[in-house]
């Protein structure tokens, strides 16, 4: 059991080396103004980040605040109890 505790710290320590600092682009209707229709969710962000090679549960994705407009924003990654780092979605307009 210690050993495979120490295999998922060391994986995760992994992926944080390559996701760490990463920019993602996300791609969404928009109406007047840059508004989005709905809002960005954590649901979104995984789906990002599996298309760029990445496995992320929803749950550990952490958005600072709703994402209802056009930007730049950080979003917070927990990959592992003891590891998570931060990426940056650029929310563009389709």
């Amino acid at each position: 059991q210690a050993e495979h505790a120490r295999r998922e710290l060391e994986a995760a320590k992994e992926t944080k080396a390559k996701l760490d600092g990463q920019k993602f682009t996300y791609k969404v209707k928009t109406g007047e103004g840059g508004r989005l229709y709905g809002a960005v969710t954590s649901m979104d962000v995984s789906e990002v980040l599996k298309k760029a090679g990445f496995t992320v549960d929803k749950k550990n994705i952490t958005l600072k605040s709703q994402i209802k407009s056009v930007g730049t924003f950080d979003v917070k990654v927990k990959l592992h109890t003891e590891v998570s780092c931060e990426v940056t979605l650029e929310v563009v307009a389709e």
